[in-house]
C-alpha cells in the first residue's frame, strides 16, 4: 500500500512529515503549489502534503496524490467544528461518509448535497480503514465516534447554520476539504478515511482559545494517523 496524507494547513502535517524524517530520508517535490514529502511512516510509503484551506485545492491535491505518486490509499487528517453535542474538543470523528453540504441543485431534482451527475448525496470511505481508525482510537484511550463530515468553503459559525446542517444531513461535525477528497477518491477507485479532531463547536464560542485548541486537536489527528500507519500490515 502507498497511502497520500492530506492536511489542510502546516499545523495538520507537521507532526506527520517529522514522523517520517524518523524512519529514514524523505523525497520533495512541488506540484500545483503544494509540497510533497515522500518517505515511510509506520509499515507504509506515505506521501504527506498540506492542501492548502477549501474543497478546490483539496480536490487538487487528491488528484495530483494520484496521478503523480500513485497512491493507491488516501487519508484526510486535520480538525473540524463539532455539530454534536455529545461530540467535544479533543474527540475524534472517523468519518463514515462526507457530503457537501453546500452543494445545492434541488431545483433539478436533486437531493441536497448531491452533485449532479453523481449517484448519491454523500461520498462514502472505506470501512475498513474507518475500522482500524476506531481501533486505534481506542488502543490510544482517544474518544473516537463513526459519523458523516459535512465539508463546504464556508467556517461554520452560527447556529442557524448547524441546525441547517444538522436537520439535513445529520452530520457529526464540519470542515472544508474531507467531501471534495472522498469524491475524488471514488472516481478514482481510491479507498480512503477521513480522521477529524474536535478544535471548536462550530458556533464562535470559543474563538479566543481556537488557535491553542487547534494545535491540540490537530496533534490527536495527527497521532491516530500514525497509529493507523504502524496498524495496517
Amino acid at each position: 500500500m502507498k497511502f497520500g496524507i492530506i492536511g489542510a494547513m502546516d499545523v495538520e502535517v507537521q507532526l506527520l512529515v517529522e514522523a517520517m524524517k524518523k524512519n529514514g530520508p524523505i523525497l520533495r517535490a512541488n506540484h500545483g503549489g503544494m509540497a510533497f514529502s515522500e518517505g515511510v511512516l509506520g509499515n507504509h510509503q506515505c506521501v504527506v502534503v498540506k492542501s492548502g484551506v477549501g474543497m478546490v485545492n483539496a480536490a487538487l491535491c487528491a488528484q495530483v496524490l494520484v496521478d503523480r505518486f500513485g497512491v493507491d490509499h488516501m487519508v484526510n487528517t486535520g480538525v473540524a467544528g463539532s455539530l454534536d453535542p455529545q461530540l467535544d474538543i479533543g474527540e475524534v470523528l472517523v468519518a463514515r461518509d462526507a457530503v457537501n453540504h453546500l452543494m445545492d441543485a434541488c431545483n433539478f431534482g436533486y437531493a441536497p448535497g448531491q452533485v449532479p451527475g453523481m449517484q448519491q448525496a454523500a461520498f462514502p470511505t472505506d470501512p475498513i480503514l474507518a475500522q482500524h481508525c476506531m481501533e486505534c482510537g481506542e488502543k490510544l484511550e482517544i474518544k473516537a465516534v463513526l459519523g458523516t463530515v459535512a465539508s463546504g468553503d464556508e467556517f461554520v459559525r452560527t447556529a442557524q447554520e448547524k441546525r441547517r446542517i444538522c436537520d439535513t444531513f445529520a452530520a457529526s461535525c464540519c470542515e472544508m476539504e474531507g467531501a471534495a477528497i472522498a469524491q475524488a477518491c471514488l472516481v478514482n477507485e481510491v479507498p480512503c478515511v477521513i480522521v477529524r479532531a474536535i478544535s471548536d463547536k462550530a458556533d464562535g464560542s470559543d474563538a479566543m482559545d481556537y488557535p491553542e485548541f487547534e494545535k491540540k486537536a490537530a496533534a490527536t489527528s495527527a497521532l491516530l494517523v500514525e497509529a493507523l500507519m504502524r496498524s495496517i500490515p
